[in-house]
C-alpha cells in the first residue's frame, strides 16, 4: 500500500548549483549497498561528515523498468573540494540549480518510490509544469544510523523548466 500524497505536499523551490563528489553506481540495484559502503569509507577518509556535507542521490533510472545491467544511480556528497588524485573512483559533478518541485518523504526507502511516482505520475500532469533536462534527485536530510529507518527524512526534487 502506497503513501497518500496531496498537491499541497509539493512546493516549488529554486535551488542554486550544488557541487558534489559522486560515486557512480552502475549495474544491479541490489548491489547499491556495496557502493554505499565505498562512499562511506571515502567520506570518512575525506572528513566530509553528513552533518556538514549534505548527502544526495541522483535517480537516472527506475529499477523496476531498467535492466539491472543498465541501472544508473549516483551517490553524492556536497563539496567543492578538488577531487583529483583520489583512488576511490569519486568524480566531481554539479546538480544544476533552478526551479524544482519538492516533496518531503518521511519513512524508509521501501516507500520512497511512492513519493517519486506521485511527483511524476500524478502531480506533474496536474500541475501544468514541464520537466527540465535533469533527473529527479534526493537530499537525504536524516537517515540511518542518525535516526531509525522509519523516521528517515528525504526531500525528493523534480527539476522543472
Amino acid at each position: 500500500m502506497g503513501l497518500a500524497y496531496q498537491p499541497a505536499d509539493v512546493s516549488i523551490v529554486v535551488s542554486k548549483d550544488i557541487p558534489v563528489a559522486v560515486l557512480e553506481h552502475r549495474g544491479d540495484p541490489r548491489l547499491i549497498g556495496d557502493s554505499i559502503g565505498k562512499l562511506i569509507a571515502w567520506r570518512k577518509q575525506a572528513r566530509l561528515p553528513p552533518a556538514k556535507n549534505a548527502t544526495y542521490n541522483i535517480l537516472y533510472d527506475d529499477p523496476e523498468l531498467t535492466r539491472p545491467a543498465n541501472f544508473r544511480f549516483d551517490l553524492c556528497v556536497s563539496t567543492s573540494r578538488d577531487l583529483s588524485g583520489n583512488t576511490h573512483g569519486i568524480v566531481a559533478k554539479v546538480i544544476p540549480g533552478g526551479r524544482c518541485a519538492k516533496l518531503r518523504h518521511i519513512g524508509s526507502d521501501h516507500t520512497l518510490a511512492d513519493a517519486v511516482r506521485y511527483l511524476y505520475l500524478e502531480w506533474l500532469p496536474q500541475s501544468g509544469e514541464k520537466l527540465r533536462d535533469f533527473p529527479a534527485y534526493l537530499r537525504r536530510v536524516k537517515f540511518f544510523p542518525e535516526v531509525q529507518e522509519h523516521e528517515a527524512v528525504t526531500d525528493v526534487f523534480l527539476p522543472l523548466a
